[in-house]
C-alpha cells in the first residue's frame, strides 16, 4: 500500500516555481497537477490586475474566465514571450473587454463623498473609495496602463509588449491616466498622497 500512495503523492506535487516551462508543457498535455501549479502561480496576479481594472463586483468571475482561456488555448502560447506576459495580456484583454462591453454603473458624481468639505487627510476613511472610484471612472486603456505601471510596477516595455503597443504609447497612456486621476480627485488629494 505504501508504493501505490508514495508513487500518487510524487505525481501529485507541483513543479517548482522556477520551473514555469514545465508547467507549460504539462499544461499543454492536458496535465491537471500542471493546470493547478501555474493556477496558483498566477491566480493572485491576475485577481488582482482585473479587479483594479474591472472592478470588485465582476473580478471573481474575470479571473476564473481568464484561466479557462489560458487552459484552452495554451497550445497557442509559442513562447515568444514570457508566460507571465502571455497571461498578463490575456488578463488585460479580458477585463478591458468586460469594461466596454458593461454599461459604466456608476461615475465619480455617484460616489458618497462631498467636494471639498475639508481638506483631506492619510486618516480620512473614504480616501481609498475616492481613489478606486477615481481609477474606475478612467478610460479602461488608461486604467490597465496605470494598473500595469504603478500598482504591479511593470516597466513600459513589458506593459507594450502585454498591450501590443509601443513603449512611447504606454509613456502617454500614462502620463495621460495621471493628469486624469489629478482632475478626478482634486489637488488636495495629490499633495496628501505624495506627503
Amino acid at each position: 500500500m505504501e508504493g501505490p500512495v508514495r508513487l500518487l503523492r510524487e505525481r501529485d506535487a507541483v513543479p517548482a516555481a522556477g520551473s514555469e516551462a514545465v508547467l507549460v508543457e504539462g499544461c499543454r498535455s492536458g496535465d491537471r497537477t500542471s493546470q493547478e501549479g501555474l493556477y496558483r502561480l498566477y491566480r493572485t496576479r491576475v485577481y488582482n490586475l482585473v479587479l483594479r481594472i474591472s472592478g470588485e463586483q465582476d473580478a471573481e468571475e474575470l479571473c476564473q474566465e481568464v484561466f479557462i482561456k489560458i487552459f484552452k488555448n495554451i497550445g497557442k502560447f509559442r513562447g515568444e514571450s514570457a508566460i507571465g506576459t502571455w497571461i498578463y495580456r490575456l488578463a488585460v484583454n479580458a477585463a478591458l473587454t468586460h469594461v466596454t462591453r458593461k454599461p459604466r454603473e456608476r461615475s465619480l458624481d455617484d460616489c458618497a463623498w462631498e467636494e471639498p468639505a475639508a481638506p483631506v487627510t492619510l486618516r480620512d476613511p473614504r480616501l481609498r473609495e475616492r481613489i478606486e472610484a477615481a481609477l474606475a471612472a478612467l478610460p479602461g486603456g488608461y486604467r490597465a496602463v496605470m494598473v500595469l505601471h504603478d500598482v504591479d510596477g511593470l516597466s513600459h516595455e513589458e506593459i507594450s509588449d502585454i498591450l501590443g503597443c509601443s513603449a512611447g504609447t504606454s509613456k502617454s497612456q500614462l502620463f495621460k491616466a495621471r493628469q486624469k486621476m489629478r482632475e478626478l480627485l482634486g489637488p488636495a488629494v495629490g499633495r496628501e498622497v505624495r506627503s
